[in-house]
């Protein structure tokens, strides 16, 4: 017992302050959120800290952030909106609509997770996986250089400019320094901790995540504990039309959350060289979300770069993310005043050394190396996760890369002809046949002028798909066609089986005897140990 309590508290220190600077590093983006999705401050941080301390204990991924993010609510603005134009001027019935969206969201990932489909990241090429990285630390930086601007949207000039460029490089300075001189200081919270000091006792003019909130419309950070939103069951109406409204945003939501959080714990598994559980992921971020819905957040998914913020500051275990949770409730209920003076370029700053830490910068070196077909899958979903979302780029991305691995493999058939001296034609079929390949498998052949008996060997290919079976029915029945006698060795079972069941006929034309010898060695395990033990001697 105690053995188990040590290894699952080493990495507890760690843990503790990692899980602090990630609470502090929530807060102006779960705000930031909440006003792109058009809802209130509390909406965005409510929701950070529900997801964040569900996933936390019951997701797949330890160290793994979750909370509000981008992805998800630009996604949000035309539900709410669209919600709020079915209500009277004032209701904020949008509100209500995005709560029930969300549960919905949530139940819908549940069901990702009872029917394992997490598992299917795996189809997720590391060309996809590289420009998502990319792009996402892309989207990182653009949407940090809106802190630059003053509330009517203007870029900052003259003395404000270098004043935020100055404390900006600090934040990066120390975070860049600091582990060069110690590794036992979190880098992050250090760096924030000594430009809020710097700010406050030299009284200098930035902007904070006070003024941040204030001048978003919102009243600061004060409040109290999520409450169940009873409002949700009278205010939206539970019938066909409503169902008709929110299904569709609550798919797509459901995707870009899962696929998001899919992809980051893909990353967070590279970085850490451990590996987490995609279904248990789903299961957490759905439960996380349909009680997030009941009890007035925004909805969320795990967040990459609170995530790399916690890795990089040795945040390992669930520690991290619970305490994150839970400091990120303490400053809503106890500490806003404090978290208030916190001046956004500190922020900036640390969450630019995550744009640098993100990208991968080996892409650039490993461009001229790689297929020209991966080059292209790079770039393409980089580009459209920064345009669009991450659902879509990676989606795409996915689609490129099957349908050039289709194109390659169509390309790879091939058929050996030879004759027999008893006059019987051999054609030996090399390569996948499936959907791809069939015309260039089907221009092997020459029906009309072959010899009156025909064998076709499968014995070098793989028969894969229905278009497949479909191409080997048809041949038989052209060569039958003219009269001529066609066999058929070494069909895979499944093959076999698919063929039997389609027509009786392909009992008489494959056939059933073995005569290769790698089959004869694999039914006689006593004369394969004797080839071997003579092939060690």
């Amino acid at each position: 017992m105690t053995e188990f309590i040590r290894k699952r508290t080493a990495n507890a220190k760690n843990d503790i302050l990692s899980g602090i600077t990630v609470a502090l590093a929530l807060v102006p983006e779960a705000v930031a959120f909440a006003f792109v999705a058009g809802v209130d401050p509390l909406v965005g941080l409510y929701a950070a800290f529900m997801i964040g301390i569900i996933t936390s204990i019951f997701g797949g991924r330890p160290g793994m952030i979750s909370g509000a993010t981008g992805a998800l609510a630009v996604v949000m603005v035309s539900l709410v909106a669209e919600g709020n134009a079915m209500g009277a001027e004032g209701e904020q019935l949008g509100l209500y609509y995005l709560f029930a969206t969300v549960i919905l969201m949530g139940v819908i990932q549940m069901l990702a997770g009872i029917f394992k489909l997490g598992k299917f990241v795996r189809l997720i090429p590391h060309p996809v996986m590289m420009g998502f990285v990319n792009g996402l630390a892309i989207v990182i930086f653009l949407s940090q250089l809106g802190m630059f601007k003053d509330v009517n949207g203007d870029w900052f000039t003259g003395n404000s400019l270098w004043v935020m460029i100055g404390l900006v490089a600090l934040t990066m300075g120390i975070m860049f320094g600091l582990p060069k001189l110690t590794k036992k200081l979190p880098e992050a919270l250090i760096a924030i901790l000594v430009v809020s000091a710097i700010v406050i006792f030299g009284n200098l003019d930035v902007a904070t995540v006070g003024s941040f909130i204030r001048d978003g419309g919102g009243e600061g950070l004060k409040g109290g504990l999520p409450q169940f939103q009873t409002d949700i069951f009278s205010k939206v109406p539970f019938n066909l039309e409503t169902i008709k409204f929110i299904f569709p945003y609550a798919i797509i939501l459901a995707a870009i959350g899962l696929i998001e959080s899919l992809m980051t714990l893909n990353l967070v598994d590279e970085l850490t060289e451990t590996r987490g559980n995609t279904n248990k992921e789903c299961l957490a971020q759905g439960g996380a979300n349909i009680v997030t819905g009941l009890f007035g957040g925004m909805g969320g998914c795990a967040m990459i770069g609170q995530s790399l913020i916690n890795i990089k500051g040795g945040g390992r275990g669930r520690l991290s993310g619970i305490v994150a949770a839970l400091m990120l409730l303490v400053f809503i209920l106890f500490a806003s005043g404090l978290i208030e003076q916190v001046p956004i370029a500190a922020l900036v700053g640390v969450m630019f050394m995550v744009v640098i830490g993100t990208f991968a910068w080996s892409s650039f070196r490993i461009l001229n190396k790689i297929p020209f077909s991966d080059v292209i899958v790079l770039v393409a979903v980089s580009a459209l996760t920064v345009i669009f979302d991450l659902a879509i780029a990676v989606i795409a991305g996915v689609i490129i890369s099957a349908l050039v691995f289709s194109w390659e493999n169509a390309k790879r058939i091939r058929a050996r002809k030879r004759m027999r001296e008893d006059g019987t034609k051999i054609y030996e079929i090399w390569g996948p046949l499936f959907f791809g390949s069939i015309i260039a498998f089907n221009e092997k052949f020459d029906v009309k002028n072959d010899p009156e008996n025909v064998e076709v060997d499968f014995v070098e290919s793989r028969v894969s798909d229905h278009s497949a079976i479909e191409a080997i029915f048809n041949l038989v029945n052209k060569y039958e066609a003219e009269g001529k006698s066609i066999k058929l060795k070494h069909l895979s079972e499944d093959c076999k089986i698919l063929l039997y069941k389609s027509s009786p006929k392909f009992r008489e034309v494959i056939v059933e005897d073995i005569d290769d010898p790698r089959y004869h060695l694999a039914e006689n395990p006593e004369a394969f140990t004797k080839g071997l033990s003579e092939y060690k001697l």
